[in-house]
């Protein structure tokens, strides 16, 4: 097993990792690549919090550095294989997040969600749950499109590993907010990494899911279909070329 180190808040140590990923693969240093999950995010930053590259920090996170390196790494694919992005049914709040007091997404341009809020925009519960919720749409659109720019044997597929408060997701938050997030980890329908763990790697290699892409939704370990408009050509559309201009700019912080 290599590891490769990269700061996902950082683009150019993105490039830099897949860079890496892709010689070792070339050179048969390590086995064919067959499947990618993107799973790291950060939830809790303040919408006015930036990357290192100018953009909107949860953005930048949770979906702009993982649509780098899968672009960065589709050459190196041996097929057939699978790409599983994390997902969350926060794009659209369901009644255990709405419990919760969750925010539902509020698309817009990519270009402006990726532009972090004005500096005195303080952070607020409510301006991180829809930066998160936005960030994790974007995924479904961005799944749904990649689909359509990849060899028909690599198959593009969402999990969405359940509502499990008290994981390391709200690290950005102060000692008691995390303390409660463990505290609801007793709550009925809440799901947990013992379980979810398992279910994300049936996912990725199990037959069962072997006919799954399109941006197919996995609920744990029930396939689901997404809400109306979370299926949307034209924003799926402007988010594809949004996420090929945005690396580009050395920042569009104001």
């Amino acid at each position: 097993m290599r590891a490769i180190r990269c700061d996902l808040a950082r683009l150019a140590e993105v490039r830099a990792a897949a860079e890496q990923a892709a010689e070792l693969l070339a050179g048969g240093g390590v086995r064919p690549l067959r499947s990618l999950i993107a799973n790291a995010g950060v939830w809790g930053v303040g919408a006015s919090d930036a990357s290192a590259d100018g953009y909107e920090l949860t953005f930048a996170v949770n979906y702009l550095a993982h649509a780098q390196l899968i672009g960065d790494l589709l050459g190196s694919f041996a097929a057939p294989a699978r790409i599983v992005l994390l997902g969350s049914n926060t794009y659209h709040a369901n009644r255990v997040r709405k419990t919760l007091g969750v925010q539902p997404a509020q698309w817009r341009d990519p270009i402006e969600l990726a532009r972090p809020a004005a500096a005195d925009a303080r952070a607020s519960f409510k301006a991180a749950g829809v930066a998160y919720s936005d960030s994790k749409l974007a995924i479904l659109y961005y799944a749904h499109e990649l689909q359509r720019h990849v060899d028909d044997q690599v198959n593009v597929i969402v999990f969405e590993p359940g509502v499990m408060p008290g994981t390391g997701l709200a690290r950005a938050y102060g000692p008691f907010l995390r303390a409660l997030g463990r505290g609801l980890q007793r709550l009925p329908g809440t799901a947990s990494p013992a379980r979810s763990a398992p279910a994300l790697a049936s996912v990725v290699l199990d037959d069962r899911w072997a006919n799954l892409r399109d941006g197919a939704f996995v609920v744990i370990d029930k396939e689901t279909e997404v809400l109306p408009h979370a299926h949307d050509r034209e924003r799926e559309l402007r988010l594809w070329e949004a996420t090929h201009e945005l690396p580009e700019k050395a920042t569009i912080a104001s």
